[in-house]
C-alpha cells in the first residue's frame, strides 16, 4: 500500500512537471522581455501599434496556429510564407516567428497535454537533438548568414515543404514501420526550422506519420517537443541578433495563444487530408509570390 502511494505520488509530481515547466519558462521569458525592452514602448506607441497591420499579423497568428495544432506542422511555414509575401524581411520574420512560437508552442503543449495527446517517450527522444539543431541554425542565421541572400532559397525550401505535406496527404496506404534515427531526424528538423523559419512539423511530423505512427499522439508529441525547440532558437535569436518587429511578434503571439486550445481540441475532429492539401497549395502560392518579387 505504501509502495503504491509512493508510485502515485511520483507519477503525480511528473504530471505536474509537464505543466509547471512550460508555465515557469513562459512567465520567466515574459518578465525578462518586459524588463529589458520596456523602454522601447510608450502608451502612444502601444495604441498606435493596434492598426490594420497588427490585425494582419494577428490573423496570420490565428491561422498558422490552427494549422499547426491540428496537423502537427505548418506554423513556421505558414506564418513565414505570409510574412515574406507581405514584405517582412527574412531576419525579422524568422525572429518574430520563433519568439512568438516560444509562447504559442507553450500554449499548444499545455493544450495537447490537457486533451491527452502526448506520448512522453517520443517527446524525450526528440527534445535534446531538436534543441541542438535549432540553436545551431538560429546562430548561423543571426550572426553568419545574410538574410537577404537566402530569401529566395527560403521561398524554394517552403515550396519543398509544401510538396512534402501534399505528398503525405495523398498517400493512400501507410504501412507502419519502426522509426529509426529519431535523434538525427530531430537535429535536421530543428536546424531547418531555425534557418528557414519553419520546418520542424513538416519534416518530423510528416516523417513519423509516414511511418504509420498514430496521428493524435504524433501531433501532440511533436507539438510538445516544439516548445523546447522554439524556446532554444528564440533565446539564440535574442542573444545574437536582438529582437526586431515587435508589432509582428505581438500579433503572432496573441493570435496563436488564442487559437491553440481550439486547435488541440480539433486534432481528432477534422479531416486531415483535404486540409493538408489546402495548406500545401497555399504555402506554394505564397512562396511563388515571394519569388516573383525577387526575380
Amino acid at each position: 500500500m505504501e509502495k503504491e502511494l509512493k508510485i502515485n505520488s511520483a507519477d503525480s509530481f511528473k504530471e505536474k512537471l509537464w505543466i509547471g515547466i512550460p508555465v515557469v519558462l513562459l512567465i520567466g521569458l515574459l518578465s525578462v522581455l518586459i524588463y529589458n525592452h520596456h523602454a522601447e514602448f510608450s502608451w502612444n506607441g502601444f495604441v498606435d501599434g493596434f492598426n490594420e497591420e497588427f490585425l494582419v499579423f494577428f490573423a496570420i497568428g490565428v491561422f498558422a496556429q490552427l494549422v499547426d495544432g491540428t496537423l502537427g506542422m505548418g506554423y513556421g511555414a505558414t506564418s513565414t510564407s505570409f510574412l515574406l509575401a507581405y514584405g517582412v524581411p527574412p531576419v525579422v520574420s524568422s525572429t518574430a516567428v520563433h519568439v512568438s512560437e516560444m509562447f504559442t508552442t507553450g500554449a499548444s503543449a499545455l493544450s495537447h497535454h490537457r486533451f491527452g495527446n502526448i506520448n512522453k517517450k517520443l517527446v524525450k527522444h526528440l527534445l535534446i537533438p531538436g534543441v541542438l539543431g535549432s540553436i545551431t541554425g538560429a546562430y548561423l542565421l543571426s550572426d553568419v548568414i545574410n538574410g537577404d541572400i537566402i530569401k529566395p532559397f527560403i521561398a524554394v525550401y517552403m515550396i519543398v515543404l509544401a510538396v512534402i505535406i501534399i505528398r503525405k496527404a495523398l498517400k493512400k496506404t501507410i504501412v507502419k514501420k519502426k522509426t529509426k534515427k529519431l535523434g538525427a531526424l530531430a537535429v535536421f528538423g530543428g536546424f531547418m526550422d531555425s534557418v528557414g523559419g519553419g520546418g520542424w512539423g513538416p519534416i518530423v511530423t510528416s516523417t513519423l506519420l509516414g511511418r504509420g505512427r498514430n496521428p493524435r499522439y504524433t501531433i501532440g508529441s511533436v507539438n510538445a517537443a516544439e516548445f523546447a525547440i522554439s524556446f532554444a532558437s528564440g533565446i539564440t535569436f535574442m542573444l545574437f541578433g536582438g529582437i526586431h518587429g515587435w508589432q509582428v511578434i505581438i500579433g503572432l503571439i496573441l493570435g496563436g495563444v488564442i487559437s491553440a486550445p481550439l486547435a488541440a481540441y480539433l486534432v481528432n475532429k477534422i479531416k486531415r487530408k483535404p486540409m493538408m492539401v489546402a495548406v500545401g497549395v497555399l504555402i506554394i502560392l505564397l512562396s511563388l509570390k515571394t519569388l516573383s518579387k525577387l526575380l
